[in-house]
């Protein structure tokens, strides 16, 4: 067997098919290292990497479709580790689709990327115009408690969301290399989370977590859409502001347990 043959053999992959509906599981599907639990109640499903995290070339998937008046949080079991790559990029792509009047909280933990780590990262949300998304995505640079520090990193995080077909929400974060860390990128910050709502609320919501965020970033509201950016030097900090926003914005049953500081 040639070495290239044997680095292949050795990436990890993982898919996750789920569809949901509001009388219990639809279809469920798992491939490979990627797993979903779904309680009882079936109104949270927990996310497993078995791998143990994600290494360049590994690739994994989520496809979530949400019926109609059905409401379900997406978590994971632990926080999502991406470690060096030798080369390609890790990749980690999820599909979620709601149907009318379904409710969709995508909650996971956070991701920790070690130095030299490499990650291609997408959410398509498709959803109808009747239903409600809550996206939340949070990014920690480097391994806090080992004090270190990212010299190069290779990001791309992208997320698309249509509602009827048409794209309301496009947001792409991508480099290579040091972190940015000037005053209108990451500063000094180790910690980022991207928070989406699409809701027709949004106005009245962003006006009560704006005293939450305060100066670890900043929320826009506008034509049903809101978007709140946090920026933290540590993770716990990160983390309760993100969680108290989570509790306006969420209803206290759609908060997974194991998700909570």
């Amino acid at each position: 067997m040639s070495s290239t043959h044997a680095l292949l053999q050795q990436r990890a992959q993982g898919a996750v098919t789920l569809r949901m509906k509001a009388s219990g599981i639809e279809t469920l599907r798992e491939q490979g290292s990627a797993k979903v639990r779904l309680p009882p109640g079936l109104t949270h499903a927990y996310l497993i990497n078995t791998a143990g995290g994600l290494a360049g070339g590994d690739d994994f998937s989520n496809t979530f479709t949400i019926g109609e008046k059905t409401c379900l949080t997406i978590t994971t079991q632990a926080a999502e580790r991406v470690y060096r790559s030798l080369g390609p990029p890790a990749r980690l792509h999820s599909q979620l689709t709601l149907a009318p009047h379904a409710r969709l909280n995508w909650l996971p933990h956070e991701t920790i990327a070690f130095d030299g780590a490499s990650l291609n990262r997408r959410i398509a949300v498709e959803m109808d115009q009747t239903a409600r998304f809550l996206g939340l995505e949070m990014l920690v640079f480097g391994r806090e408690a080992s004090g270190e520090t990212i010299t190069s990193l290779t990001l791309r995080d992208e997320w698309h969301i249509r509602r009827d077909g048409k794209l309301v929400h496009a947001d792409i974060v991508a480099f290579n290399g040091a972190l940015p860390s000037s005053k209108t990128t990451l500063g000094d910050a180790k910690a980022l989370a991207t928070l989406v709502l699409i809701d027709p609320h949004v106005a009245t919501l962003a006006e009560k977590i704006i005293p939450m965020i305060g100066d670890l970033g900043g929320v826009s509201a506008w034509n049903g859409k809101l978007v709140a950016r946090f920026f933290a030097k540590d993770t716990i900090k990160l983390k309760k502001a993100v969680t108290a926003v989570l509790s306006v914005l969420a209803r206290a049953e759609e908060l997974p347990k194991n998700w909570m500081v």
